[in-house]
């Protein structure tokens, strides 16, 4: 027998969505910070030679920094106003979850509920000016060492560098958190989001033309195009896969009498961790060599060595990234999910896992089960991640058709219509009580 839940998702109807003026100024306001965002990524930095800057760039867009321009909606090839996106807030984001389970102040604020969220990410703020200072300032200096791409070179190029970068960050920041609380989705995996999907038009664009003047044979193109739609056929699968936990409820005492027990499950999604893991690894990565890959002298010495090993394609690259993504896939998971909440919540309700004793029991059986399917979920995104970046690095086609812009894609995109579809549903509720016939019938 259909579940309740099943039984109104079967009558939900998108015909509603005339009616539903909640959910409609919630998407205009999404697609109009989306404009907003698109349009400052073609603002650029005052000061930049743009021809200098794109022959500076073109030689350089290899391994991480090109993956970081994909983030970026092409915002650092432009060296936009936005050339630094989001990733200072990301890697702010992982400094302080990690400072949260090593420094006792931290971690008492993570407790209090929500003014200790509100006060943790307060800290994730300044952390993210401090990073996004530190960060602008390396690109003003290499941006200086390039030959011609900087106008005037100097200190007021270098402020008004560094201070335009951090208020573009900040402002993205902003921004994102207003999608998020006034619009639909994620507000900073949208802006992600639009930057990758802006781009695959030119992408799709500049493979055909590859193949028109014989670069790329038509095979390849076709091999190209069945490998993403199967990468996106595997990634949905994967992401809908979860291991249900059955959970019994024990029979109560009634005013009507005694009531019958309940069953239920506790869904364990494989990977739990969503598409966190490849952006936090991108975001580290990108630190080390921001000021070597626009230093004029990124052919030697240490920045040209480390430019060199993080290189497309580079073995040093690929492992530094894998061995990323499958830290923050255990790491975030460990974040968001607390087997020992889980079992005192089971335990406080009533709630039991057949042949496993409630409390300590129940909650290192949750973290095993977990354990094990992070594994397959760790493998799965660093599968996906690299393997497509593999082969597209042999055939030089962009990244946009890698297996990480696809996976960032696809979860957005996931996420993105569960939510409108979970406005729907506030907004048709009581209709759909009355049409699934789950209201009570007066007698």
């Amino acid at each position: 027998m259909a579940s309740a839940a099943e039984q109104l998702a079967a009558n939900l109807s998108f015909s509603a969505f005339r009616t539903a003026d909640e959910l409609k100024k919630r998407i205009w306001f999404t697609l109009g910070a989306l404009l907003v965002y698109r349009l400052g990524t073609y603002i650029p930095l005052p000061g930049i030679d743009p021809q200098a800057l794109q022959a500076v760039f073109s030689q350089q867009q290899s391994g991480i920094i090109g993956m970081f321009n994909m983030f970026a909606g092409g915002a650092v090839g432009r060296m936009a106003i936005f050339a630094l996106n989001i990733m200072p807030y990301i890697t702010a984001s992982i400094v302080i979850q990690l400072l949260t389970s090593v420094v006792p102040r931290l971690e008492q604020l993570k407790k209090e509920g929500e003014s200790g969220r509100k006060q943790i990410n307060q800290y994730t703020r300044y952390g993210t000016v401090l990073l996004a200072a530190v960060q602008g300032y390396g690109i003003a200096i290499g941006l200086e060492g390039a030959q011609g791409v900087v106008v005037d070179p100097g200190f007021y190029f270098r402020a008004s560098a560094v201070i335009t970068l951090v208020g573009g960050t900040v402002f993205l920041m902003w921004l994102g958190e207003q999608v998020t609380s006034r619009g639909v989705g994620n507000g900073i995996s949208l802006i992600i989001f639009a930057g990758i999907v802006a781009e695959l038009p030119s992408a799709l664009a500049g493979t055909l033309e590859l193949g028109r003047q014989g670069a790329l044979s038509t095979f390849i193109i076709l091999v190209l195009i069945i490998m993403v739609i199967v990468v996106i056929a595997f990634i949905v699968f994967m992401e809908r896969a979860q291991r249900r936990l059955l959970v019994q409820y024990p029979k109560r005492q009634t005013a009507a009498g005694m009531a019958q027990g309940d069953n239920s499950h506790l869904p364990l999604k494989l990977n739990t961790a969503g598409v966190i893991p490849p952006i936090f690894a991108s975001s580290l990565l990108l630190m080390p060599i921001t000021l070597a890959n626009f230093s004029g002298d990124a052919s030697g010495g240490a920045l040209g060595t480390v430019a060199a090993l993080l290189g497309r394609g580079q073995p040093a690259y690929m492992a530094l990234y894998a061995a990323g993504i499958i830290f923050f896939c255990f790491f975030y998971t460990s974040i968001v999910f607390n087997p020992n909440d889980t079992a005192d919540n089971l335990k406080r309700y009533g709630g039991f896992i057949p042949g496993i004793r409630p409390g300590p029991r129940t909650a290192e059986y949750i973290d095993h089960v977990l354990t094990r399917l992070t594994v397959v979920g760790a493998l799965y995104l660093t599968a996906v991640c690299l393997l497509p970046e593999m082969l597209i690095n042999a055939y030089n086609v962009p990244f946009y058709f890698g297996g990480t812009s696809l996976l960032i894609v696809v979860n957005v995109t996931m996420d993105t219509v569960g939510q409108v579809q979970g406005h729907l549903f506030a907004h048709q509720y009581e209709g759909l009580i009355k049409k699934s016939k789950l209201g009570g019938k007066r007698r």
